[in-house]
């Protein structure tokens, strides 16, 4: 689904990403781990062809992802940023219906299967009853997953995800994970997102890529990633699994 071979991406002077190959099979629910600063967000960013790397490529369904023009792309990938914006004026209705712009023309109406799917993609979410209520109006929590009914409208094969627990209470976290695992599993998406809790990712992710130095540890079966050694290496600090939760300590 996702294929990244030998990528690089620096700011200015400065590398973020150094040779990176990675291949994310389809269906997968993949966490990407790693200490602040290791490029988890610029990887995420360039796989959604919002950064372009200076090495390297990436592919998407075996074709480049280069070949893609924005409205092909917007139908292949969907992307939930860390912290949705507020400073609009548009119900949460309205932007979930933004997720079908890729499949409008231009200046055209949304149409009565568009509206249809608006309301099952909120009611997927729990969010149908916050459809006149506008972002200054909802939480955190509640407004996170409005973005993700909005990707889910999308209908994309891949959703990209920047950290969507991130300042929300812990049963929040868990509802969003939860919500995650169940999409990937009932619609089959590929679901690749940056977490920081590593027992979060351990707990729902059946797949995870960590991160250190520019470049990757370890990718595979989340209990192969998140050995004490890849852990030691790359946060500098010890751990060790008691009862399927990770415990941590200098």
């Amino acid at each position: 689904m996702i294929r990244i071979e030998h990528l690089s991406y620096s700011f200015g002077k400065q590398p973020i990403l150094n040779d990176i190959s990675l291949h994310v099979a389809q269906g997968s629910f993949t966490a990407l781990l790693g200490p602040n600063g290791c490029g988890k967000t610029t990887l995420l960013r360039c796989i959604g062809g919002l950064l372009k790397p200076q090495k390297g490529s990436i592919s998407l369904q075996d074709r480049d992802l280069r070949d893609y023009n924005p409205r092909q792309l917007a139908q292949q990938l969907s992307f939930v940023r860390q912290q949705a914006s507020t400073d609009f004026e548009f119900t949460a209705s309205d932007l979930v219906m933004m997720g079908r712009n890729p499949y409008q023309k231009h200046l055209e109406n949304e149409s009565q299967s568009d509206r249809q799917l608006v309301e099952q993609c909120m009611r997927q979410t729990n969010t149908w009853h916050l459809r006149e209520s506008f972002p200054r109006e909802m939480s955190g929590g509640e407004l996170q997953r409005v973005m993700i009914a909005r990707a889910l409208a999308q209908s994309t094969p891949i959703m990209l995800l920047d950290e969507p627990t991130s300042n929300l209470d812990i049963a929040h976290q868990f509802d969003i994970m939860e919500m995650l695992s169940n999409i990937c599993q009932r619609q089959g998406k590929t679901i690749l997102l940056v977490v920081h809790d590593l027992n979060l990712a351990l707990r729902y992710c059946p797949q995870a890529v960590l991160l250190h130095n520019y470049g990757i540890i370890a990718h595979g079966a989340i209990e192969n990633v998140l050995t004490s050694n890849n852990i030691r290496t790359a946060f500098g600090i010890e751990s060790e699994e008691v009862g399927g939760t990770l415990r941590f300590y200098r």
